[in-house]
């Protein structure tokens, strides 16, 4: 069936379902069934459990730190593609091995199902940093001289909408209380220059990442669970703290004079997002002005007053349909 195509890829290729032939579905069905009796054991009480998944990458990994720095409030579970990611997460922020999982939400369900279980056990909220990452891919662009950039570990379609649909189907059978998710500016555009890296089959599928996050995002607003969905401007690797954050919807900053902001401050605005009940249900963007000449005292509480109530419309824009899912989903397997 189409849906049995959908999940039958990763970012890395094809998967056999392990359980002789059951269909992949069932295994997600077993998967999700499971979480709800593993939740219920933990405790209720004491610091938020929160699963932080892209927690190998740099926001996610920001996120993780951030919160492992305030262990009276947040008690982190780290999500990693690879053990490699694991180690280095550990080596790098302290915190102890059971505190990280390894996890490839762009895989089979199945695959991951004792793993996935143990590390939504308990948990409170999700924090969603994952997102296919363009690389060169060797070879240089014959019309622009410039290397040729892909997803190499991952397409969109894989990582962006069924890894992402997988994680909130898990938070919502696991009775998670709330969904954070970063995602992009830039989705209301269709012709955005983001969604032109990656494509294959002479560009009938592939890449369209701002689409796939979308659509992901309007599946998370139409799950019926609390969330709050950030769209960062472009990423700096500097400091954060030092900037006084900005906030629009639909796009509006990308006109404005600035449409950046480093990554430190995207991770603390989606950790405040869980400490503050004005970040329910709500979908912004996020920009930062330039540094000051010291440390910004930021209300975090106030940050979305400007906003007067206002959150991302998704009528804008374009979302892929059914028709468009199984497509790429063929075309993506073809090209395999």
């Amino acid at each position: 069936s189409s849906t049995d195509r959908r999940f039958s890829m990763s970012g890395g290729g094809r998967h056999k379902s392990p359980g002789g032939g059951m269909p992949r579905r069932l295994f997600l069905a077993a998967l999700l069934a499971a979480m709800p009796h593993a939740a219920a054991a933990a405790a209720a009480d004491g610091p938020m459990r929160v699963v932080v998944t892209g927690a190998g990458g740099q926001t996610g990994g920001h996120v993780f730190r951030k919160m492992l720095a305030r262990p009276t409030a947040f008690s982190p579970m780290g999500i990693v593609r690879s053990e490699a990611s694991r180690d280095a997460l550990v080596a790098a922020s302290g915190c102890s091995a059971d505190q990280v999982a390894v996890l490839d939400v762009a895989s089979v369900p199945g695959l991951y199902m004792d793993v996935a279980i143990a590390a939504f056990a308990g948990a409170a909220a999700l924090v969603i940093c994952t997102s296919a990452k363009v690389k060169p891919t060797g070879g240089v662009n014959p019309d622009t001289g410039r290397p040729n950039l892909g997803f190499p570990d991952g397409q969109p379609y894989n990582v962006d909408w069924l890894g992402q649909r997988r994680q909130i189907d898990g938070a919502r059978a696991g009775n998670l209380k709330h969904v954070v998710l970063c995602g992009s500016m830039g989705g209301t555009d269709p012709a955005h220059m983001l969604n032109n890296f990656g494509k294959v089959a002479d560009g009938r599928g592939g890449g369209n990442i701002l689409l796939w996050k979308r659509k992901a995002e309007k599946y998370l607003t139409e799950s019926g669970l609390k969330y709050t969905i950030v769209h960062p401007g472009g990423l700096l690797n500097e400091p954060g703290g030092r900037r006084r954050l900005r906030v629009g919807v639909d796009d509006s900053l990308i006109a404005g004079e600035h449409r950046s902001i480093p990554r430190e401050d995207v991770a603390e605005v989606l950790v405040q997002s869980l400490l503050h009940d004005e970040y329910a249900n709500r979908s912004f963007d996020l920009v930062a002005e330039p540094e000051a000449a010291g440390p910004v005292d930021t209300d975090f509480a106030s940050l979305l007053s400007p906003l007067e109530g206002a959150s991302c419309d998704y009528s804008l824009g374009a979302i892929p349909d059914e028709a468009a899912d199984i497509a790429e989903a063929d075309v993506l397997m073809s090209a395999l």
